[in-house]
């Protein structure tokens, strides 16, 4: 370690876990339309009873002590404080490996993942296999916070991780990551193609860009992704693209609130589709990372990453008509040199290998069939072992 880095532990005052208790209680129900279910947002009898459980039974000091079992670090970079976890491997020779997460996710999406990629033999699988582990929360959630100022796009964060690397003294290293993971993970093997020996993304999205043809003969289900995109309800897009701290005075100050807002997203991304969230991801693991953007009041900074990508790089109306910028939804095919690229495909993914492809150099390509969005979550061994087999081909 640098003199720079320093050891943490997360101790959420029992002050603050007593006020979330008696924000909860406190609650101001709304009403509702009777039968429309989920069509129009999240049911009012789902949230409170999901509510009192957070309330009444839900331990976040397991959590906590959970995240806290691994060690935590933080460190600031051109100003930006950083928090990580940083698990090294038993295995002298293992691969140092960055865990990227998305919105609204956070380190907690990895817990499940943590032991079988860094200590393969303890979990039956072969320690050639093995990763030493650096896994921040991105600048904006979580413990990386606050913001240092405007700007903060995949590109930037992307910089701030590989100082971080740099910092560890980790020479040769590869990247996973999903939803703004993977945004940023290739941007880190753009900007560090000496040093990156593969991305591994799941949740990627890949655009048109108006070229002739590209949308010509695309095979059955890449046109079912596509007529998925174009009928996606982006509503929490486009607020957290071009209002994001509007959105984030509710949020902030009501934990109702910011529970129906990110239980949706687990709702809706998670499969299969007609499932509960909590018949998809353990209850607590979601409510863990609700917790984590409510104790760290990281509404607003978290959602601001939309707008650095998408509003401040010249999207349009929709997300599927964005054309604009070089964010990490990039418009153009990329320049200079590319690592590889391995692809994860989930049966909720929106991937399109045409337009994969022409981004990125992909050398790797997994239809799973089943799983949704938050895959560390819902189906942790097919994640472990599609990254096995990527980085055995780039190792």
């Amino acid at each position: 370690m640098t003199p720079d880095i320093h050891p943490f532990s997360i101790d959420i005052p029992q002050a603050q876990l007593d006020d979330l208790a008696a924000r909860l209680a406190a609650t101001r129900w709304p009403s509702e339309l009777p039968g429309v279910g989920w069509s129009r947002g999240v049911p009012v009898a789902y949230l409170t009873d999901l509510a009192e459980y957070w309330r009444a039974e839900f331990d976040w000091r397991a959590q906590e002590a959970a995240l806290n079992a691994h060690p935590q670090f933080v460190t600031t970079l051109d100003g930006q404080r950083l928090h990580f976890l940083h698990v090294r491997s038993p295995e002298q020779d293992a691969t140092p490996l960055v865990l990227l997460h998305g919105w609204p996710g956070g380190v907690t999406d990895f817990l499940d993942v943590i032991g079988p990629l860094s200590d393969p033999r303890a979990h039956g699988g072969d320690p050639a296999d093995a990763f030493h582990l650096v896994i921040p929360s991105l600048p904006g959630f979580g413990f990386s916070t606050p913001l240092a100022g405007p700007g903060m796009n995949a590109a930037k964060m992307a910089g701030l991780f590989t100082k971080l690397m740099a910092d560890l003294g980790y020479e040769r290293y590869g990247v996973q990551g999903y939803d703004t993971g993977s945004w940023v993970g290739p941007e880190i093997g753009k900007q560090d193609p000496e040093h990156v020996i593969g991305v591994h993304v799941n949740g990627m999205i890949s655009f048109p860009i108006g070229a002739e043809g590209e949308l010509d003969d695309l095979p059955e289900a890449d046109q079912r992704r596509w007529q998925a995109m174009q009928n996606f309800n982006d509503g929490y897009l486009q607020c957290n693209s071009k209002r994001p701290q509007t959105v984030a005075y509710g949020l902030h100050d009501s934990p109702a609130g910011q529970l129906a807002w990110i239980v949706e997203k687990f709702k809706e991304l998670t499969m299969p589709e007609d499932a509960l969230p909590e018949q998809c991801v353990d209850r607590d693991r979601m409510l863990a990372t609700i917790s984590l953007y409510w104790f760290t009041g990281t509404a607003g900074s978290a959602a601001q990453i939309y707008y650095e990508e998408l509003s401040a790089n010249g999207w349009s109306d929709s997300w599927t008509e964005w054309t604009g910028g070089t964010g990490g939804w990039t418009a153009e095919a990329p320049t200079g040199p590319k690592v590889p690229v391995g692809v994860l495909v989930s049966a909720h993914d929106v991937t399109i290998r045409r337009w994969a492809e022409r981004d990125h150099h992909i050398v790797h390509w997994t239809e799973l069939g089943h799983g949704g969005h938050f895959l560390a979550m819902e189906a942790p061994a097919a994640l472990v072992d599609d990254v096995r087999v990527f980085f055995r081909k780039v190792r």
